[in-house]
């Protein structure tokens, strides 16, 4: 497996993400590690027809997630060369087959795309933490829910009272939520008094709307092999199942 860190920067997180990568897997292509100077850059990767590229920002490859991070995209990289269907199926088609005929608000055709994302991260974290320690992970997923609660108020013990802010829309939120609960039970990473749960259910109280519970079992329960049609299928549901009542249908 070829890395290729461009640019002054550490080279350690990648090169120990690419030995843990390689216990189980390889990648046929040279991967191109590109360290922006943005610290709020997102870490990505991009797929060409001779090589990959890992974009990180010089901040988040000098952190404690840094390995875990690239051993992440190295999974996506992984499920790319394979043509998995989580990687392969395009969003604009599901949208098509799911949505044709309705008028749906752009935040919400925004969060199919997020939904679209999470079945691929499911498909590639099978790969992280099948090499790879979920300890991080899991509490990555924790920190990000909780941050995205925080300003929440508590409706059980303040009945009547409005979300304080508008910074997470409640609706994605509970599905992140859902996709981390999902990722956490696949890989038997929490147990029952796991505080992700509790941050869960906070997380659902402010989007009654959205069914929980479906999403959390779509996101544990996909196929491990699904052949193209049948994963579609499951976008298409999902995608559905998110809209709901949103879509009106279109004049």
């Amino acid at each position: 497996m070829d890395i290729r860190v461009q640019g002054p920067g550490p080279t350690t997180p990648f090169l120990g993400a690419r030995d843990l990568f390689e216990t189980e897997h390889d990648l046929s292509l040279p991967v191109y590690v590109h360290l922006r100077d943005n610290p709020d850059e997102r870490t990505w990767a991009a797929h060409y027809d001779d090589h990959h590229v890992l974009n990180i920002s010089h901040q988040a490859a000098s952190s404690a997630m840094a390995r875990e991070l690239a051993l992440h995209e190295f999974s996506h990289m992984a499920r790319h060369e394979q043509n998995h269907p989580s990687h392969t199926q395009s969003i604009e088609e599901v949208l098509y087959l799911a949505l044709a005929g309705k008028s749906v608000e752009r935040r919400k055709l925004s969060h199919c795309y997020q939904i679209a994302n999470h079945m691929k991260d499911i498909y590639a974290d099978d790969i992280t933490l099948a090499v790879g320690p979920g300890e991080k992970l899991l509490s990555y997923l924790e920190s990000s829910l909780a941050a995205a609660i925080a300003d929440r108020p508590d409706p059980a013990s303040r009945p009547g009272l409005e979300r304080l802010s508008a910074s997470a829309d409640p609706d994605i939120t509970a599905v992140n939520a859902a996709f981390a609960l999902a990722l956490a039970e696949r890989h038997d990473l929490v147990e029952t008094d796991h505080r992700l749960y509790d941050l869960a259910h906070t997380a659902t109280l402010d989007a009654p709307e959205v069914d929980f519970e479906g999403f959390k079992h779509r996101f544990r329960e996909l196929a491990r092999e699904p052949d193209s049609s049948s994963y579609r299928q499951v976008l298409v549901d999902a995608t559905r199942s998110y809209v709901g009542n949103g879509g009106v249908a279109a004049d």
